[in-house]
């Protein structure tokens, strides 16, 4: 089984920082990732890891100010995201499957989720 816990939201101002975590306390899973769900809005991919970090993916609205990157000792993957814009605010969620997670549709586990807020 495949558990898995967000952290790290919050409330930032626009051009602010955040970094987010995704523990998996069960099994470990080749591809995990991040969608996101606005209020009102469909649930949208935002990146993607590979089990050894050799190939990301993500959303063109993240390009050049997120970054994803795992980290196998502490079972975790986290998600840098900087200059953040006020469109950015949003549930975050952590999806995990075995096959690429390239859409917000792809995902056999997801965590709960962790609330980012991000005011102009």
């Amino acid at each position: 089984q495949v558990q898995l816990l967000e952290s790290g939201g919050g409330w930032v101002q626009a051009g602010g920082s955040l970094n987010l975590s995704c523990v998996n306390s069960g099994r470990s899973i080749y591809y995990m990732g991040w969608a996101r769900q606005a209020p009102g809005k469909e649930r949208e991919f935002v990146a993607s890891i590979t089990w050894a970090g050799e190939r990301t993916y993500y959303a063109d609205s993240v390009k050049g100010r997120f970054t994803v990157s795992r980290e196998h000792a502490k079972h975790t993957v986290y998600l840098q995201m900087n200059s953040l814009k006020p469109e950015d605010t949003a549930v975050y969620f952590c999806p995990a499957d075995t096959r690429m997670i390239s859409t917000a549709n792809v995902g056999l586990y997801w965590g709960q989720g962790t609330q980012v807020t991000v005011s102009s």
